[in-house]
């Protein structure tokens, strides 16, 4: 008698809940907008469900899902030979191979900025992450911390700064441990 493999939905949700960002953004770097790249997410998302029967319990579950997405993108790519920006599988096969070499590179710098925000005061968190929440612009921003149009800008270029010099020290010190 054959034996039922267990459930392994939720195993398949805490790994979709933590990498699902970074699949986004493989996906992102490899298609020319933001909609195009939540589009195929969808749609790897899909894949990846169904093929979860087929990962390997112990191997690289982002670099497995990468891979789903990437057949996804250049099965995209008919639809994008539309568009005004329109990079040859090569480019996009390069991007992906860059990608993939700096991940561990982007995970450091990723864990430096979020200690960098965590270190920032309310007011220009605030700030920054509702400038770069996804739909928003300056004006929002400024709304947000009440601020006018001209101090945001001249706010985020400061926290900017102080953002970039704070993950190159974290990033720096780290490389000296």
């Amino acid at each position: 008698m054959e034996s039922t493999p267990p459930d392994r939905s939720s195993e398949l949700v805490q790994l979709m809940m933590t990498y699902q960002r970074r699949i986004f953004a493989y996906i992102h770097t490899l298609v020319p907008s933001r909609s195009d790249a939540e589009d195929i997410l969808q749609e790897a998302s899909l894949t990846i469900c169904e093929k979860f029967k087929d990962f390997e319990i112990g191997t690289n579950f982002y670099s497995w899902a990468c891979q789903i997405a990437y057949w996804k993108v250049r099965a995209a790519r008919k639809k994008f030979a539309t568009a005004n920006v329109v990079f040859n599988q090569e480019v996009v096969d390069v991007i992906s191979q860059t990608r993939g070499e700096m991940e561990e590179e982007l995970d450091h710098r990723h864990g430096a900025l979020t200690r960098c925000l965590a270190k920032l005061n309310d007011r220009d968190r605030r700030m920054i992450l509702t400038r770069y929440e996804s739909g928003k612009n300056v004006t929002a921003a400024a709304q947000a911390c009440g601020r006018t149009i001209q101090g945001a800008y001249k706010a985020l270029t400061r926290i900017r700064k102080a953002l970039f010099d704070c993950v190159s020290f974290e990033i720096s010190a780290e490389q000296a441990r």
